[in-house]
């Protein structure tokens, strides 16, 4: 359906009002023509890989794979053959000139992770930014993503988000990052967040977060596209007491929605100016976070004065 110039709908009378489509054989050049293509893999049901993505890991010279046996399996499953080599965070700087100088003398390779989309919170980063400064190709076949599914499946707004994979394991530094969103919220950032946490620490990340974001709405992940799928929604408190006596398996993502429009206060405000006087000039910060929080900027500056004396 199209609309005339008065803007009424009208219908489709010639070939030129039909959507352009391509061939299901057909491959976008960039990808066909493309040294590495990045190619997203299931993230638990086989059945999610797509067509075009069999074709390209049955078609290159090799598949690169964060661990050979997880990703024999998926070939098997869909009756590819290519050769897999090993590429992980521990090897991946050391193999990286040898699989370049590989592709620029005609060598076509595949990138994969264990599950889901490459780079996500997976190794692969190295190789891709070397290929790139090489003047290769880099082409990419889309799929899986834990992060977005687990994003709308939370119930939470969907956009802006902002993605932090997982945060590092000691509660004490865990919460030290989560503290620096918290301060970049006061200066004026408003997303959901995602993130991916171990099992055995979930407990542990949800009383964290508790701590520093309070009783904000947030839903706990697990498992997606898997025969046990769980998606678990509710207060950070509860959701921390819960997984606390009931011991949580599998793949988890967690997802906490944006800080809610509240008063500035005191506290807030010193907070938001750290955070900004950290990274930016006095007069930068004092914009930034005037208007962030909606305060005079004469109000700011003061504070601001006193806190870089402070």
């Amino acid at each position: 359906m199209t609309e005339d110039a008065n803007g009424e709908p009208k219908t489709c009378e010639t070939k030129t009002c039909e959507p352009r489509t391509e061939p299901l054989s057909a491959a976008p050049q960039h990808a066909s023509a493309a040294a590495l293509v990045l190619v997203s893999t299931p993230i638990g049901n086989l059945k999610d890989f797509s067509p075009r993505a069999r074709d390209t890991l049955a078609g290159v010279d090799a598949i690169l794979c964060e661990d050979t046996r997880t990703s024999a399996v998926l070939l098997r499953a869909w009756d590819i053959k290519t050769k897999l080599i090993a590429l992980h965070e521990h090897n991946e700087e050391s193999r990286v000139p040898g699989l370049i100088a590989a592709m620029q003398n005609g060598a076509r390779y595949a990138l994969i992770s264990d599950a889901g989309t490459p780079l996500v919170s997976d190794p692969g980063y190295r190789l891709v930014r070397a290929a790139i400064e090489a003047g290769l190709i880099v082409g990419g076949i889309p799929g899986p993503n834990a992060a977005v599914l687990a994003l709308t499946l939370s119930g939470l707004p969907p956009h802006p988000f902002l993605f932090s994979g997982f945060l590092p394991v000691k509660s004490g530094a865990r919460t030290a990052a989560l503290t620096r969103l918290r301060n970049a919220e006061a200066s004026g950032l408003s997303a959901t967040l995602i993130f991916y946490e171990a099992p055995h620490r979930l407990a542990e990340f949800l009383a964290d977060a508790a701590l520093v974001f309070g009783a904000r709405p947030a839903a706990v992940c697990r498992e997606l596209s898997k025969h046990y799928e769980e998606v678990r929604r509710g207060s950070l408190p509860d959701l921390a007491a819960h997984y606390q006596t009931h011991a949580a398996r599998g793949e988890i993502t967690v997802v906490i929605g944006p800080a809610p429009d509240e008063p500035t206060s005191a506290e807030t405000l010193d907070g938001a100016l750290a955070a900004a006087l950290a990274q930016m000039s006095l007069k930068d910060a004092v914009n930034a976070v005037a208007a962030a929080t909606g305060l005079a900027k004469k109000q700011v500056y003061a504070r601001a004065l006193e806190v870089k004396r402070e």
